[in-house]
């Protein structure tokens, strides 16, 4: 069960970091091609005073270490205990906890992913299924309880921030087949 302890960049810096990681790990060609082209387009998309300060915050909590090369630059490196944060946000293990009481509030997650997008839009659904969302019209779905960071995460992962929305309801018509199929 993967924890929510860093923000969606912080989780994405972690999981970046770990991409060197993830190579050494897997064999196939076409994984470590896929790997190493994601890899600069998603590190441009962090501003960089943000990655410093979060690179430092890391080397605090001693997550990450610096390395020093033979030819002077320095190369950041996760530590075991930075490993061991990273694959915490595997998508495989993501679950959202059931509060003992419902607070009577649907979340609902609406998006509308352009088709240049549909891999990330697909997984996004795929994804949503697996949690346990219900889709109710094609690119709108709901979940009785606190999920904002499980979906925050996902949308940093997909990167489509901007075609994502979550609500917080507090009151909807006839949403008595919702409460039959979740039994909040």
């Amino acid at each position: 069960m993967a924890k929510f302890l860093y923000s969606p960049v912080k989780q994405k810096i972690l999981l970046l970091l770990a991409s060197g990681l993830a190579l050494g790990l897997s064999r196939s060609p076409r994984t470590h091609f896929r790997i190493i082209k994601s890899i600069p387009k998603a590190w441009s998309e962090i501003e960089r005073t943000t990655l410093r300060r979060i690179v430092r915050e890391f080397k605090h909590k001693r997550l990450v270490d610096f390395k020093e090369e033979k030819d002077g630059s320095i190369t950041v490196v996760l530590t075991k205990l930075g490993e061991k944060h990273a694959f915490r946000y595997d998508p495989d293990n993501i679950s959202i906890p059931k509060p003992s009481r419902w607070d009577r509030k649907w979340r609902i997650v609406i998006f509308d992913i352009p088709e240049k997008k549909r891999p990330a839009r697909d997984a996004l659904r795929q994804e949503m299924k697996k949690l346990g969302f219900l889709e109710l019209q094609k690119s709108v779905w709901v979940f009785p309880y606190e999920c904002r960071n499980a979906i925050d995460f996902l949308v940093e992962l997909f990167e489509i921030r901007n075609h994502v929305r979550y609500l917080v309801v507090s009151e909807m018509t006839y949403d008595a087949d919702l409460r039959l199929y979740f039994n909040p």
